[in-house]
């Protein structure tokens, strides 16, 4: 009964040594949180290192090699209204997370859908904008079709990017078709011109794109998008302080306009594409 006496004293003894600390406790941990957040670290650094993966046209080369393309504009401006520089480090969209989870740059800014299971394994801002599932089609190897329906069959081959929001769209649509999967965009596309695909999905605008660009070979032969998806910043995981500036960041610039009127110029003109190589 003594020890049992002792063990009580002890532990009321502790819970209210801890009651007594906890608010300095709690003060500290909040400092050092707030000093090891990503923001911090890029502000004492004085440079935002993004990680993205090219996508016509939300990055690309011009003609000179230098980055271009709506998020290559997103990330400009976040790094110049934190009032450092930004250092663009391109990786392949297949090991685009678990660079971000090894520390190769700061945050992902390159369409990426928010999904259940990628948020498994970083957080998401709250969405910028949204985009949607779009395709297009070999005028030859896909004549008469006009429907997703007529793209469901086992016959028929769908060229997509690895790692994709498309690849789960194409499974889900056309479950029966052949799915054939390229680590760049650029390399579905041309199997598409080359007549060994039927059809090349993708988010918009870039089929729409490769239909204008090629209207001897390609055509949307659906002409509404599907499958909508909302875009967010990614970060890793346990950083309140980068989300909630991240946050108030992309309200503040879609109250301005600014992300409409960037989404505009990139994805409903082609005032861009002598730009390109």
């Amino acid at each position: 009964m003594r020890k049992t006496g002792r063990l009580g004293v002890f532990l009321v003894l502790s819970l209210v040594l801890a009651m007594a600390s906890g608010p300095a406790f709690a003060s500290k941990l909040q400092q050092q949180l707030a000093e090891e957040s990503m923001i911090e670290q890029v502000l004492k650094r004085g440079v935002l290192k993004v990680g993205f993966s090219t996508f016509v046209p939300w990055a690309m080369t011009d003609k000179s090699g230098q980055y271009i393309g709506f998020e290559i504009d997103v990330a400009r401006r976040l790094a110049q209204d934190m009032g450092v520089k930004v250092e663009f480090i391109p990786t392949k969209w297949s090991g685009i997370i678990p660079a971000l989870l090894t520390g190769k740059f700061d945050i992902i800014i390159g369409g990426m859908s928010i999904k259940a299971d990628r948020n498994l394994k970083v957080n998401f801002t709250d969405p910028y904008y949204h985009t949607g599932m779009s395709m297009v089609a070999h005028k030859e190897l896909a004549k008469g079709f006009s429907s997703l329906e007529d793209f469901n069959k086992p016959e028929v081959v769908i060229a997509v990017r690895i790692g994709t929001t498309a690849v789960a769209a194409a499974r889900k649509h056309l479950p029966k078709a052949q799915l054939r999967q390229f680590d760049e965009e650029s390399q579905a596309v041309q199997e598409l011109l080359n007549g060994r695909a039927h059809a090349f999905m993708s988010e918009e605008p870039l089929p729409a794109f490769q239909a204008v660009k090629n209207p001897d070979k390609l055509f949307l032969p659906v002409k509404e998008v599907f499958e909508r998806s909302p875009i967010g910043l990614a970060v890793r995981k346990g950083d309140v302080d980068t989300l909630n500036f991240l946050n108030s960041w992309i309200r503040l610039i879609q109250a301005e306009g600014w992300i409409q009127e960037r989404k505009h110029y990139w994805f409903e003109t082609q005032d861009w594409e002598g730009l390109q190589p």
